[in-house]
């Protein structure tokens, strides 16, 4: 069995470019003021949400191991 995730959005920081969407539109998606939010916050491991991640152009987007907290995405430096 594979890792599990928390996704989380800062919808502080998001301003709406919908990558996250086109990245990963069965993970996200975007409210009536245009913020990102994820479709399911606990989720299955996958490319597609690290890749929307990585691609945020504001790093709103927070990935951790459901359970640990270990960082996903952004990684500790």
């Amino acid at each position: 069995m594979g890792d599990r995730w928390r996704i989380e959005v800062d919808r502080s920081v998001c301003i709406g470019s919908a990558q996250c969407v086109n990245r990963a539109p069965d993970a996200f998606r975007l409210d009536s003021a245009r913020q990102s939010h994820p479709v399911e916050p606990d989720a299955d491991a996958g490319e597609q949400v690290l890749a929307a991640a990585e691609n945020c152009p504001v790093e709103a987007i927070v990935i951790t191991v459901l359970g640990s907290g270990e960082p996903v995405f952004p990684p500790e430096e």
